[in-house]
């Protein structure tokens, strides 16, 4: 089973592969425009994206193309057109996707191409995102996101931020960001004060311009993120 949002603005081509899918035990999430769609894969992860082409607000290149920006290539991408020439096709490719079927086509052929896809993307070497609420961090790259908003972070910013969300809810010291972050020993609070000033960026980047707080500090202890 694999978690697969589909874009396609005919209802009646939606709704038919929707079908399909589910009888092969797939969790289908539709949406029938670019713009709905681009609205849902900021906040949910994918095994699987299948998008038409020619769409209205945004169109399945665009959606693709935004896609591998945010969050690179862990998910295979399958584009559904009814334009089959090589331009078409190399476009497609160009934008990101890993496959292009072209309308009208038999549902067994999808299931046969989106087996496929799966298959290849399971032999990928797996880099797990992590996720704390609308927070998602991809090891593989060093990328973070927030609510769909892409964090710019230094190496050691991102460092500190995948600790404190591998460990998200624990109260974590100084002593111990110190220690696992930078590799060092704490001496007193001398060369702790440096662990104050990274949570302090971080909290420049994760929690500005957000009503919720991610980073709290835990008084007498250090750090901790809550989703």
């Amino acid at each position: 089973m694999a978690k697969i949002l589909l874009v396609e603005d005919e209802v009646n081509i939606a709704s038919f592969i929707e079908r399909g899918l589910q009888e092969f035990d797939h969790q289908v999430t539709v949406a029938y425009d670019g713009t709905a769609g681009w609205e849902i894969v900021r906040q949910e992860l994918f095994d699987l994206l299948v998008l038409d082409v020619i769409m209205p607000g945004m169109t399945g290149l665009q959606l693709c193309r935004q896609y591998r920006d945010l969050y690179g290539y862990a998910s295979p991408v399958l584009m559904l057109t009814a334009l089959g020439t090589t331009e078409d096709i190399v476009a497609g490719l160009d934008a990101g996707a890993d496959d292009y079927l072209v309308k009208p086509f038999s549902f067994q052929e999808l299931q046969a191409r989106i087996h496929a896809l799966l298959r290849r993307a399971k032999r990928r070497p797996e880099e797990p995102v992590l996720q704390c609420g609308e927070l998602m961090l991809e090891p593989a790259n060093h990328r973070a996101v927030r609510a769909g908003k892409p964090i710019d972070l230094t190496v050691r910013e991102y460092r500190l931020l995948e600790y404190l969300v591998k460990n998200q809810g624990n109260a974590l010291s100084r002593a111990a960001l110190l220690r696992e972050v930078w590799e060092k020993e704490a001496d007193g609070d001398r060369n702790t004060n440096v662990v104050d000033v990274y949570v302090n960026y971080l909290r420049s980047k994760i929690d500005k311009g957000f009503d919720r707080k991610m980073i709290r500090t835990v008084t007498g202890i250090g750090y901790r993120v809550e989703g």
